[in-house]
């Protein structure tokens, strides 16, 4: 393994403790992507709920474009228990996400 390789590892490693915590206090984690547009990201909610939503800085709130719950992710998608359950990554599984709702800019 590189060292680059071992960082990533440690990084993603890094970023899962922290929504396994945002989950168990029941905070949402906030997931951030560059295939989303300027100022959007996505607020995932310990009750499955994920909410792509819009940063508004001035008003230092988010807007709600779209809702999803996980539920509706597997009915579009019944793969996607067995996806989520495996040893991915946050881009993977945004990727997915994406590609399901056809959420791509």
């Amino acid at each position: 393994m590189t060292a680059l390789q071992t960082i990533e590892k440690i990084g993603n490693e890094a970023v899962q403790e922290l929504r396994l915590q945002k989950m168990r206090g029941g905070h949402p984690f906030m997931i951030n992507s560059r295939e989303l547009g300027f100022r959007q990201c996505y607020l995932e909610y310990p009750d499955g709920m994920i909410l792509l939503v819009f940063l508004r800085t001035a008003a230092r709130e988010f807007t709600v474009i779209r809702t999803l719950y996980v539920d509706i992710v597997r009915e579009e998608n019944p793969d996607i228990r067995q996806f989520l359950r495996s040893n991915v990554g946050i881009e993977q599984i945004l990727d997915l996400l994406m590609q399901t709702f056809g959420l791509y800019n």
